[in-house]
């Protein structure tokens, strides 16, 4: 069975509620596997069975339900200003503006009022002009999101709202045309609730699409139109839609580089921090890569070898896209409650009313109380709460060189207690050189290379790179081996022409014993034996240094309260060496890959939550088995993929800013959760007891939401500061 993948983007959401309504429907279809909406992030994620379903089906299934499915490039926003004012209700701003203007005189009226004068409230005509504009013409999205809503099953916050502004427009409509007065009427209430509920669904709006969406940011990286040299020599500005990979483009000082690949002429400096998170900029001469988005700083000519979504920032912008659009377990807890909360309110609505006119003897007084109840209830800041955090940890783990493959995964990272890192190439800077030579009787330097070169060309760890560049300094070529096998934090063999069957790696794996009598660097050193035929060939000491972050990074985990361990498949007294270097009481040295994973299994079977970061094909194993894996991105295609988390940088200091970063996020998720709860435990007990009017109950709903959402922005500045 064929599995397809698509995320749409959503419109017409309003609330939690409606988000938690449309994944409802999408999975109870047959031919959905599994479905993910997010209300922040304003996508679906789906799952789906491709041999029954396809695209245009599951279009027809979101518009049954009341939204509007766009593809993901549709529903992008080009640059900040549409990120802000984009598709769904923004682009309705006239509607919005004339409810201001409508209620602005009901403002006046009400200030009045607090003074202790009538005098300012319009007359009784414009009243009822403005409520009935409002509730028969400007109101209506709310009603038909409201009926689309019950008609899915399940109640939005839209139903609140649109039950309680016609149910006061309704009775101030039968006092006029009993012959009542200003005093008798509430048109005011309806008219500002609406309109404040709007003013707060559009800064609601503009928040999440604008300041959270950093996808909307990464997508003014790249130009929209670059240089291009034709066939005759010249150059030519044209449209980034009509470069082809191939083309050779020309990007000149303060320009931003167009697609990946590799500088044929000139140089420059590119500032690739929004890829890498490296702050220094980098140097581009003759066949440098270059990467799409980045900032020059000269000028070059380079071959475009990737454009678009087959860039790196094409597959940062949809590994940003997929995470922040997936769902946090802990997400669960206001989805759970989202699901219920609208009828629990409406029922809370219905005993105000039926308690205030019992022990008042006044139906005025329990309508005003119960419209109150419905209007001061707020989903949206629940709904918000996790999703909106989420977005915002995201992109500020992105804007380090932090890529977390979903949203599970950065709340783990939240939770972790204890860091394991790997040596060689995490560490260190894996750019060893080779410190000291064992030749074994009869064998000579040339013949050690040889066939030691043959064989870890077939290899990426830095031992075998420091080899093959040592060789090259030599003016030692390879000869051709073929067959080649690796044995994971062992070795590698092959068969060498002339040679005979060749392995380096541990003496062990080569099948021999270095001699007792070598001392000094060969007692810390990284060591690679050579055979051949299960004969010594000789053996190979490479000298290592630590990163240059490596001891702030350990000393920022330790500071706040995170233990830092080293597991290294290298010897023994090379792990001492570093870990005493390094402040770290824990570290072990000739671990396989199977010891790795099963001493990370332990400490997570003692209760912890298990970091591990690595690089290499034997770190894998550990990798997949923590509760988060980070592999440094350059490592091993095996590593990178059984890792939750990508560092660009390959830098252990962005392993500490991505657990500062999302333990930053889960503390502002229970934040915000803890802010809803509050909010609605204590708004609604005050509104049935009349201590809130409708008006102030809608002014509160809307700031309940861009509080949360205002709250969840404070990460981007939390990064800034600590990272």
């Amino acid at each position: 069975m064929a599995e397809g993948r698509i995320t749409f983007r959503i419109e017409g959401m309003t609330c939690q509620a409606c988000a938690a309504r449309l994944e409802k429907v999408l999975n109870k279809k047959d031919f959905v596997h599994e479905a993910t909406v997010n209300f922040a992030s304003e996508e679906a994620q789906i799952r789906f069975d491709a041999e029954i379903a396809d695209a245009a089906i599951l279009t027809e299934t979101v518009a049954k339900a009341g939204f509007t499915a766009l593809p993901p490039q549709e529903g992008q926003p080009e640059n900040g200003e549409d990120a802000a004012a984009g598709a769904g209700s923004l682009k309705s701003h006239w509607r919005l503006w004339l409810l201001l203007v409508l209620a602005l005189p009901f403002v006046v009226g009400m200030l009045g009022m607090l003074a202790g004068s009538h005098a300012l409230m319009p007359p009784l005509w414009y009243q009822l002009a403005a409520a009935s504009a409002v509730q028969l013409w400007l109101a209506l999205p709310f009603y038909r999101s409201a009926c689309a809503s019950v008609r899915g099953g399940l109640a939005n916050m839209d139903v609140l709202v649109s039950v309680g502004t016609a149910a006061i427009y309704l009775y101030s409509l039968g006092m006029v045309l009993a012959g009542g007065g200003h005093e008798a009427v509430y048109f005011e209430a309806g008219v500002m609730v609406v309109a404040f509920v709007s003013l707060g669904k559009y800064l609601e709006e503009r928040t999440k699409r604008g300041s959270l969406n950093s996808l909307g940011l990464l997508l003014r990286l790249t130009p929209a139109e670059t240089e291009v040299r034709t066939a005759d020599g010249t150059w030519h500005l044209q449209p980034l839609s009509a470069v082809k990979a191939g083309d050779v483009l020309r990007c000149t000082d303060g320009g931003r580089i167009a697609a990946d690949g590799v500088v044929l002429a000139g140089e420059a400096w590119a500032d690739e921090s929004h890829l890498t998170g490296e702050s220094e900029p980098q140097r581009k001469t003759a066949g440098s890569r270059v990467l799409a988005g980045a900032l020059l700083s000269g000028s070059v000519e380079y071959r475009a070898e990737a454009l678009g979504g087959d860039t790196l920032l094409g597959d940062m912008m949809r590994a940003l896209s997929e995470a922040q659009g997936s769902k946090a377990p802990i997400a669960r807890l206001a989805d759970k409650v989202a699901a219920v909360f609208v009828p629990v309110v409406l029922v809370l609505a219905l005993l105000t009313f039926a308690l205030t006119w019992l022990f008042s003897g006044s139906p005025v007084t329990a309508l005003v109380h119960a419209v109150a109840v419905l209007v001061v209830a707020c989903p949206c800041a629940l709904g918000l709460a996790t999703p909106a955090a989420i977005m915002a940890g995201m992109g500020a783990a992105i804007g380090r060189g932090v890529w977390f493959k979903n949203a599970a995964v950065m709340e783990r990272a939240g939770r972790v207690d204890t860091v394991v890192l790997d040596k060689t190439g995490t560490l260190t800077a894996g750019r060893p050189q080779i410190a000291a030579l064992w030749l074994a009787e009869g064998v000579d330097e040339a013949l050690l290379f040889q066939a030691a070169l043959a064989v870890e060309q077939h290899s990426r760890h830095p031992l075998a790179q420091a080899l093959l560049a040592a060789a090259a300094e030599r003016g030692i070529s390879p000869p051709p081996a073929s067959a080649p096998y690796s044995e994971a934090g062992a070795g590698l063999e092959a068969d060498v022409a002339g040679i005979g069957r060749v392995r380096v790696g541990k003496s062990e794996f080569c099948g021999f014993r270095l001699p007792e009598n070598l001392e000094g660097i060969w007692q810390i050193a990284s060591v690679a034996a050579v055979s051949a035929d299960g004969k010594a060939l000789g053996a190979v000491a490479f000298a290592d240094t630590l990163r240059p972050d490596s001891a702030a990074a350990v000393a920022r985990l330790q500071a706040v309260g995170i233990e830092v361990r080293m597991m290294s498949g290298d010897r023994p007294a090379a792990v001492a060496q570093i870990a005493t270097e390094l402040g770290l009481a824990a570290a072990q040295g000739a671990m396989s890959p199977r010891d790795k994973a099963e001493a990370v299994r332990q400490l997570m079977a003692e209760g912890r939550v298990v970091a591990m970061a690595g690089d290499g094909i034997n770190d894998a194993p550990a990798l997949a088995a923590a509760d988060v894996g980070f592999a440094l991105k350059g490592g091993t295609d095996v590593a990178e993929h059984s890792a939750d988390a990508l560092l660009m940088n390959g830098s252990v200091g962005q392993l500490a800013d991505a657990l500062l970063v999302a333990r930053a996020t889960l503390k502002t998720i229970r934040q915000n959760l803890f802010f809803a709860f509050f909010y609605n435990v204590l708004a609604i007990p005050l509104a049935a007891f009349g201590l809130l009017s409708p008006v102030i109950a809608g002014a509160a709903m809307a700031l309940s939401s861009v509080t949360v959402l205002g709250n969840a922005l404070r990460l981007k500045h939390f990064a800034r500061r600590v990272c």
